[in-house]
């Protein structure tokens, strides 16, 4: 019973809803994507991940200081439909805005993502490119 309540906790928040989706369409994405995507700090994009990793609905890779997630490959087929039903109740118009937005910032991003993406006025070195 567990399981099932932290599956639909974690698919009942808009942000990760759209973190969602930005996978199932897109494949593996850096935390940097959901930042500059979703408008969101570093740590909030972070914590929601841990929220969907939690709940089996995705995995996670490091490399070097970039985090990057993906859907699950292990998830159960159940909660694999019921992902797939929730990601068929995305509005196409709000699909398409978060489309033009991982658009825009790929063709920015290049090969360099730390020269666009930095901590701010937070010099810790945190998101850098070492």
């Amino acid at each position: 019973m567990k399981e099932s309540v932290n599956l639909f906790r974690a698919l009942a928040d808009e942000t990760r809803l759209k973190m969602l989706a930005l996978m199932h369409h897109h494949g593996e994405l850096c935390v940097c994507d959901f930042v500059t995507i979703l408008g969101i700090t570093q740590s909030k994009a972070s914590r929601h991940l841990r929220y969907l990793h939690a709940a089996e609905l995705v995995e996670d890779r490091r490399e070097a200081v970039w985090m990057h997630y993906h859907l699950s490959r292990r998830m159960k087929p159940a909660h694999r439909l019921i992902l797939e039903s929730a990601m068929e109740t995305i509005e196409p118009r709000l699909l398409a805005i978060l489309e033009r937005k991982l658009a825009a910032w790929r063709k920015n991003k290049g090969c360099q993502p730390a020269k666009l993406h930095r901590p701010g006025k937070n010099q810790t070195g945190v998101g850098k490119r070492l």
